[in-house]
Protein backbone atom coordinates (compact mmCIF):
# COMPACT_ATOMS: atom_id res chain seq x y z
CA UNK A 1 0.00 0.00 0.00
CA UNK A 2 2.72 2.63 0.78
CA UNK A 3 4.29 1.56 -2.66
CA UNK A 4 0.97 2.44 -4.48
CA UNK A 5 1.13 5.60 -2.52
CA UNK A 6 4.49 7.01 -3.25
CA UNK A 7 3.43 5.75 -7.01
CA UNK A 8 0.23 8.04 -6.73
CA UNK A 9 2.11 11.11 -5.47
CA UNK A 10 5.46 11.38 -7.49
CA UNK A 11 4.67 9.12 -10.82
CA UNK A 12 2.39 11.81 -12.65
CA UNK A 13 3.17 11.86 -16.46
CA UNK A 14 2.71 15.33 -17.76
CA UNK A 15 1.18 14.13 -20.59
CA UNK A 16 -2.29 12.71 -18.51
CA UNK A 17 -2.34 16.22 -16.39
CA UNK A 18 -2.11 18.56 -19.93
CA UNK A 19 -5.03 16.60 -21.18
CA UNK A 20 -7.10 16.87 -18.23
CA UNK A 21 -6.44 20.53 -18.10
CA UNK A 22 -7.59 21.23 -21.73
CA UNK A 23 -5.48 20.44 -24.71
CA UNK A 24 -6.57 22.39 -27.68
CA UNK A 25 -6.15 22.30 -31.76
CA UNK A 26 -3.79 24.70 -31.13
CA UNK A 27 -1.30 23.12 -28.78
CA UNK A 28 -1.71 19.74 -31.15
CA UNK A 29 -0.59 21.54 -34.15
CA UNK A 30 2.28 22.42 -32.47
CA UNK A 31 3.20 19.74 -31.32
CA UNK A 32 2.75 17.87 -34.75
CA UNK A 33 5.17 20.09 -36.16
CA UNK A 34 7.52 20.30 -33.31
CA UNK A 35 7.48 16.18 -33.80
CA UNK A 36 8.12 16.44 -37.70
CA UNK A 37 10.89 18.44 -37.08
CA UNK A 38 12.77 16.26 -34.55
CA UNK A 39 11.58 13.05 -35.85
CA UNK A 40 13.65 13.86 -39.39
CA UNK A 41 16.59 14.80 -37.20
CA UNK A 42 16.65 11.82 -34.90
CA UNK A 43 15.50 9.12 -36.96
CA UNK A 44 19.13 9.80 -39.13
CA UNK A 45 20.86 10.05 -35.43
CA UNK A 46 19.23 6.44 -33.93
CA UNK A 47 20.53 5.12 -37.40
CA UNK A 48 24.07 6.82 -37.11
CA UNK A 49 24.57 6.34 -33.75
CA UNK A 50 23.36 2.38 -33.76
CA UNK A 51 26.00 1.79 -36.69
CA UNK A 52 28.63 3.65 -34.78
CA UNK A 53 27.39 1.26 -31.38
CA UNK A 54 28.21 -1.78 -33.46
CA UNK A 55 24.54 -2.95 -33.60
CA UNK A 56 22.29 -3.22 -36.84
CA UNK A 57 20.46 0.28 -38.08
CA UNK A 58 16.65 -1.36 -37.56
CA UNK A 59 17.74 -2.13 -33.87
CA UNK A 60 18.63 1.63 -33.36
CA UNK A 61 15.34 2.46 -35.10
CA UNK A 62 12.85 0.49 -33.48
CA UNK A 63 14.86 1.52 -29.97
CA UNK A 64 14.55 5.54 -30.88
CA UNK A 65 10.89 4.77 -31.64
CA UNK A 66 9.65 2.71 -28.43
CA UNK A 67 11.91 4.97 -25.99
CA UNK A 68 10.30 8.25 -27.47
CA UNK A 69 7.08 6.90 -27.08
CA UNK A 70 7.09 6.02 -23.92
CA UNK A 71 8.78 9.20 -22.51
CA UNK A 72 6.09 11.28 -24.36
CA UNK A 73 3.15 9.13 -22.71
CA UNK A 74 5.20 8.56 -19.03
CA UNK A 75 7.33 12.19 -18.65
CA UNK A 76 7.19 13.66 -16.16
CA UNK A 77 7.30 17.39 -17.82
CA UNK A 78 6.09 18.86 -20.58
CA UNK A 79 9.11 19.39 -21.98
CA UNK A 80 10.71 16.11 -21.53
CA UNK A 81 13.92 15.45 -23.71
CA UNK A 82 14.55 12.16 -25.09
CA UNK A 83 16.10 11.00 -28.31
CA UNK A 84 19.64 9.07 -29.39
CA UNK A 85 22.46 10.65 -27.72
CA UNK A 86 25.95 10.29 -28.72
CA UNK A 87 27.25 10.11 -25.43
CA UNK A 88 26.65 6.99 -24.69
CA UNK A 89 28.40 5.22 -27.97
CA UNK A 90 31.43 4.45 -26.01
CA UNK A 91 29.67 2.78 -23.38
CA UNK A 92 27.86 0.85 -25.93
CA UNK A 93 29.84 -0.53 -28.28
CA UNK A 94 32.15 -1.64 -25.62
CA UNK A 95 29.25 -3.76 -23.72
CA UNK A 96 28.21 -5.17 -27.55
CA UNK A 97 32.08 -5.75 -28.41
CA UNK A 98 32.38 -8.10 -25.27
CA UNK A 99 28.34 -9.25 -24.59
CA UNK A 100 26.89 -9.03 -27.74
CA UNK A 101 23.61 -7.95 -28.35
CA UNK A 102 22.18 -9.66 -25.93
CA UNK A 103 24.77 -8.79 -23.05
CA UNK A 104 23.58 -5.04 -24.14
CA UNK A 105 19.95 -5.94 -24.10
CA UNK A 106 20.58 -7.19 -20.31
CA UNK A 107 22.56 -4.08 -19.40
CA UNK A 108 19.54 -1.86 -20.74
CA UNK A 109 17.17 -3.57 -18.51
CA UNK A 110 19.10 -3.21 -15.31
CA UNK A 111 19.86 0.21 -16.14
CA UNK A 112 16.17 1.00 -16.27
CA UNK A 113 15.63 -1.22 -13.24
CA UNK A 114 17.92 0.98 -11.28
CA UNK A 115 16.77 4.48 -12.71
CA UNK A 116 12.87 3.56 -11.74
CA UNK A 117 14.41 2.65 -8.01
CA UNK A 118 16.71 5.78 -7.60
CA UNK A 119 13.26 8.08 -8.93
CA UNK A 120 11.33 6.43 -6.39
CA UNK A 121 13.81 7.00 -4.02
CA UNK A 122 14.24 10.47 -4.95
CA UNK A 123 17.74 10.14 -5.32
CA UNK A 124 18.05 13.02 -8.66
CA UNK A 125 18.93 15.62 -5.43
CA UNK A 126 22.22 13.92 -5.43
CA UNK A 127 23.11 15.55 -8.59
CA UNK A 128 23.39 18.94 -6.95
CA UNK A 129 26.60 17.25 -5.16
CA UNK A 130 28.34 15.92 -8.23
CA UNK A 131 31.09 18.60 -8.58
CA UNK A 132 30.77 20.63 -11.75
CA UNK A 133 34.31 20.35 -13.27
CA UNK A 134 33.61 16.09 -13.06
CA UNK A 135 30.74 17.11 -15.29
CA UNK A 136 31.88 19.38 -18.05
CA UNK A 137 35.16 17.04 -17.78
CA UNK A 138 32.93 13.90 -18.47
CA UNK A 139 30.91 15.59 -21.31
CA UNK A 140 33.95 17.15 -22.56
CA UNK A 141 35.82 13.89 -22.65
CA UNK A 142 32.39 12.31 -24.76
CA UNK A 143 32.35 15.05 -27.06
CA UNK A 144 36.36 14.84 -28.16
CA UNK A 145 36.20 11.15 -28.39
CA UNK A 146 33.29 11.51 -30.49
CA UNK A 147 34.89 14.44 -32.55
CA UNK A 148 37.72 12.18 -33.29
CA UNK A 149 35.46 9.40 -34.76
CA UNK A 150 34.11 11.82 -37.60
CA UNK A 151 37.58 12.82 -38.76
CA UNK A 152 37.17 9.91 -41.62
CA UNK A 153 34.47 11.04 -42.67
CA UNK A 154 34.67 14.83 -42.14
CA UNK A 155 37.92 14.79 -44.20
CA UNK A 156 36.80 12.23 -46.67
CA UNK A 157 40.40 9.88 -45.65
CA UNK A 158 40.57 6.37 -47.09
CA UNK A 159 40.54 4.62 -44.20
CA UNK A 160 39.04 1.33 -44.13
CA UNK A 161 37.93 1.69 -40.43
CA UNK A 162 39.69 3.92 -37.64
CA UNK A 163 41.16 2.69 -34.77
CA UNK A 164 39.24 2.36 -31.30
CA UNK A 165 41.43 3.98 -29.02
CA UNK A 166 41.87 7.98 -29.01
CA UNK A 167 45.80 7.97 -29.70
CA UNK A 168 45.77 5.71 -32.58
CA UNK A 169 42.93 6.72 -34.09
CA UNK A 170 44.70 10.35 -34.00
CA UNK A 171 47.69 8.84 -35.85
CA UNK A 172 45.61 7.11 -38.43
CA UNK A 173 44.06 9.90 -39.45
CA UNK A 174 46.95 12.00 -39.72
CA UNK A 175 48.77 9.88 -41.59
CA UNK A 176 45.80 9.66 -44.23
CA UNK A 177 45.79 13.60 -44.63
CA UNK A 178 47.73 13.31 -47.67
CA UNK A 179 44.27 12.33 -49.36
CA UNK A 180 41.89 13.93 -47.94
CA UNK A 181 38.87 14.95 -50.10
CA UNK A 182 39.02 18.38 -50.53
CA UNK A 183 34.44 17.97 -51.19
CA UNK A 184 34.10 16.19 -48.21
CA UNK A 185 35.89 19.26 -46.28
CA UNK A 186 33.79 21.68 -48.21
CA UNK A 187 30.66 19.83 -47.57
CA UNK A 188 31.56 19.55 -43.96
CA UNK A 189 32.09 23.51 -43.45
CA UNK A 190 28.50 24.02 -45.58
CA UNK A 191 26.98 22.21 -42.69
CA UNK A 192 28.83 24.31 -40.17
CA UNK A 193 27.60 27.61 -41.68
CA UNK A 194 24.26 26.27 -42.41
CA UNK A 195 23.87 25.27 -38.96
CA UNK A 196 24.86 28.32 -37.23
CA UNK A 197 23.84 31.10 -39.69
CA UNK A 198 20.12 29.64 -40.25
CA UNK A 199 18.97 31.04 -36.69
CA UNK A 200 19.31 34.48 -38.08
CA UNK A 201 16.74 33.66 -41.25
CA UNK A 202 14.32 31.41 -38.78
CA UNK A 203 14.01 30.05 -35.30
CA UNK A 204 11.18 28.08 -36.03
CA UNK A 205 13.01 25.79 -38.24
CA UNK A 206 16.67 24.32 -36.25
CA UNK A 207 19.30 25.06 -38.31
CA UNK A 208 20.17 20.91 -38.13
CA UNK A 209 17.35 19.90 -40.00
CA UNK A 210 17.72 22.80 -42.73
CA UNK A 211 22.12 21.81 -42.97
CA UNK A 212 20.33 17.97 -43.37
CA UNK A 213 17.92 18.66 -46.26
CA UNK A 214 20.46 21.40 -47.99
CA UNK A 215 23.94 19.34 -48.18
CA UNK A 216 21.99 15.93 -49.03
CA UNK A 217 20.64 17.99 -51.70
CA UNK A 218 24.31 19.26 -52.78
CA UNK A 219 25.78 15.61 -52.69
CA UNK A 220 22.83 14.31 -55.36
CA UNK A 221 24.77 16.95 -57.67
CA UNK A 222 26.73 15.10 -60.68
CA UNK A 223 30.35 15.07 -60.52
CA UNK A 224 29.94 15.98 -56.78
CA UNK A 225 33.21 13.96 -55.36
CA UNK A 226 32.38 12.93 -51.87
CA UNK A 227 32.29 9.43 -50.74
CA UNK A 228 29.04 7.83 -49.68
CA UNK A 229 28.66 5.86 -46.25
CA UNK A 230 28.93 2.06 -46.42
CA UNK A 231 27.48 -0.04 -43.36
CA UNK A 232 29.39 -1.65 -41.89
CA UNK A 233 28.39 -5.11 -40.65
CA UNK A 234 27.07 -5.12 -36.59
CA UNK A 235 29.67 -7.01 -34.45
CA UNK A 236 27.06 -9.49 -33.63
CA UNK A 237 26.68 -10.23 -37.95
CA UNK A 238 30.51 -10.26 -37.26
CA UNK A 239 30.95 -12.39 -34.95
CA UNK A 240 28.22 -15.23 -36.50
CA UNK A 241 29.99 -15.14 -39.90
CA UNK A 242 33.42 -16.22 -38.21
CA UNK A 243 31.02 -18.82 -36.06
CA UNK A 244 30.05 -20.30 -39.08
Amino acid sequence: MDLLNVLKTRFRPALFEALREGYTARHFSRDLLAGVIVGIVAVPLCVAFAIASGVTPAQGLATGVVAGFLVALLGGSRHQISGPTGAFIVIICGIVEAHGYHGLAVATLMAGVILVAMGLCGAGAVIKYIPYPVTVGFTSGIALILLTGQFKDLLGLPLERTPPDFIERLVACARALPSLNPWSCGLALLTVVVIMQFKKITSKVPGSLAALLLCTAVRTFPGFGVLKCRLRPSVTASRRSRAA
